[in-house]
């Protein structure tokens, strides 16, 4: 029901409207009136060339099943052209006709899968218009019932459990896609034993601590209590492979009150006279950890927030790190400067490789 200014009621029913009371409405006031408007429904259905004909829908699954060939194709391409064109250090055409092939193939084998999916819906599965239904859902053993008629029902519309010739196809391009990012990332891997290359660094006996970047020897009376120095083995700037060899000597170098330190019996000799250093290379998954609390004697990785006690060999007191910080043994040389003792007694870096110890 609606009102006017004098109080006067109309209705509005289907196309019927009743006027308000005995006078007419207000000039200048607009009624609006609308009719009811019915569900349209849905439209008829139009049958499809490959609902009509089976010869035509079998012909149409030869086609997606070609596609999902395709990407099958394209992903072992991408593989053979990563393995038959390597990269050549120094060589710019050999890093374009890598690129080229090697996307082309990615190319194939994403788009293969796509197109494929894309075809067969359009074309096999079934085409009814229909009304989803959305209501709250719980846990209920009815609910599990009808989420196994759902899925039922769309293995019988998709056609995906009687059209063997697409499911196989389908099944093996996406088996095939990922190989090539595993290749690429398994590359990346060293082919050695990546245990023994993070039980090695530049560190050795008598290797001067220098200051990072400058490659400044540190001596002993430079470091106060408190302060930290970031720290890498003398004649890294000079090393051919700069960046890898950093990625493993990196140190930090703090100096805390001897008093402080909880030392076990077997690294008695591993600080000079409260000065100790660990190495930088977080033990969760390799970040810098690079924030010293000189309250607390804490060091922080900022990636994932594990915490470091330096007064109790870096043991771990808070986060995803299993392991404590490798410690570099250290003493002075007869000039005053802080030298290591040997090379870290331990793998640096993160825990998740397999370690021989």
């Amino acid at each position: 029901m609606a009102k006017d200014h004098d109080g006067a009621e109309g209705s509005i029913v289907g196309t019927t409207v009743e006027k308000y009371g005995d006078n007419p409405p207000t000039a200048g006031i607009a009624v609006v009136v609308a009719d009811q408007i019915p569900n349209p429904g849905f439209p008829p259905f139009r049958p499809r060339v490959t609902d009509l004909y089976p010869e035509k829908a079998r012909q149409q699954e030869r086609r997606v099943s070609a596609l999902f060939v395709i990407s099958i194709i394209g992903s072992v391409f991408a593989i053979a052209a990563y393995i038959a064109f390597p990269i050549v250090p120094g060589d710019i055409g050999s890093v374009r006709i890598n690129n080229l092939l090697l996307g082309v193939g990615i190319t194939l084998g994403l788009l293969g899968i796509g197109f494929g999916a894309v075809h067969w819906s359009k074309t096999l599965m079934d085409g009814h218009d229909l009304v989803e239904q959305r209501h709250g859902t719980r846990g209920t053993a009815a609910t599990r019932e009808k989420a196994v008629e759902v899925f039922t029902l769309g293995n019988k519309e998709s056609g995906f459990g009687r059209r063997t010739l697409i499911r196989r196809t389908l099944i093996g391009a996406l088996v095939v896609s990922p190989l090539p990012a595993v290749v690429l990332f398994r590359d990346l891997a060293p082919i050695t034993d990546p245990v023994e290359l993070l039980r090695h660094t530049l560190w050795d006996k008598g290797v001067r601590l220098t200051r990072d970047p400058s490659g400044t020897p540190i001596k002993a009376s430079e470091v106060t209590i408190g302060s930290a120095f970031h720290v890498i083995p003398e004649g890294l700037n000079d090393h051919e492979d700069k960046l890898e060899q950093k990625a493993k000597a990196a140190v930090l170098l703090m100096r805390l009150k001897p008093e402080d330190l909880h030392v076990s019996a077997d690294r008695a000799d591993w600080n000079y006279d409260g000065i100790v250093a660990y190495s930088k290379i977080c033990t969760h998954v390799g970040c810098p950890v690079a924030l010293y609390e000189q309250q607390t004697h804490h060091l922080l990785c900022p990636c994932h927030q594990s915490q470091f006690d330096i007064t109790q060999e870096a043991k771990v007191i808070f986060g995803p790190a299993k392991r404590p910080l490798p410690q570099l043994p250290i003493t002075i040389d007869a000039d005053g400067y802080l030298i290591a003792r040997s090379d870290f007694t331990e793998p640096v870096g993160p825990s998740f490789w397999e370690r021989k110890l």
